[in-house]
């Protein structure tokens, strides 16, 4: 083989087409974009257009709306807590905060915060600093003896009256 038969695989290169160059190239005069009108010039945006009828997406309902003060929280699971800990990343004996959840990998990526969600066992004991918990991961935290500290304000859910 040498450097003057190298050839592009077949079809790896397409052939522009050569447009407006008269009636012998097959695409003269109008470019193949038929005779005049908004379809025949550049720029058109008639994607939606449904002939004067209510588009589609106009007739769809709208629903729910996207929260701008929601909180966005890393969530990490006792079992996988426990798992961290086995596996010796993390030591229970020191006081564990989000930070150091981030640097041993357990938690994803710092957002506003760690979350720690109640599925799985938990058997060390731990002290936990975070921005949020579930009330059965607090329970079982507590249950081996572990504590745990949230650093997020929590909102009280008033009591509806009776009627």
């Amino acid at each position: 083989m040498q450097l003057n038969d190298l050839r592009d695989n077949a079809g790896a290169r397409k052939k522009r087409m050569c447009v407006g160059r008269g009636i012998g190239c097959g695409k003269g005069k109008t470019c193949g974009r038929g005779v005049k009108g908004q379809k025949a010039r550049t720029g058109v945006s008639i994607k939606g257009f449904e002939g004067g009828q209510m588009p589609l997406i106009r007739r769809m309902p709208k629903r729910g709306f996207n929260n701008i003060f929601a909180k966005d929280y890393s969530e990490v699971n006792l079992g996988v807590l426990q798992a961290a800990i086995d596996a010796g990343r993390i030591d229970a004996k020191q006081p564990i905060t989000s930070a150091s959840l981030i640097a041993s990998g357990v938690a994803p990526k710092a957002q506003d915060g760690v979350r720690i969600l109640g599925k799985g066992d938990l058997k060390a004991k731990l002290d936990l600093t975070v921005a949020g918990a579930s009330k059965s991961a607090v329970a079982a935290i507590e249950k081996v003896g572990g504590k745990i500290t949230l650093t997020a304000k929590v909102k009280e859910k008033k009591e509806k009256k009776a009627a």
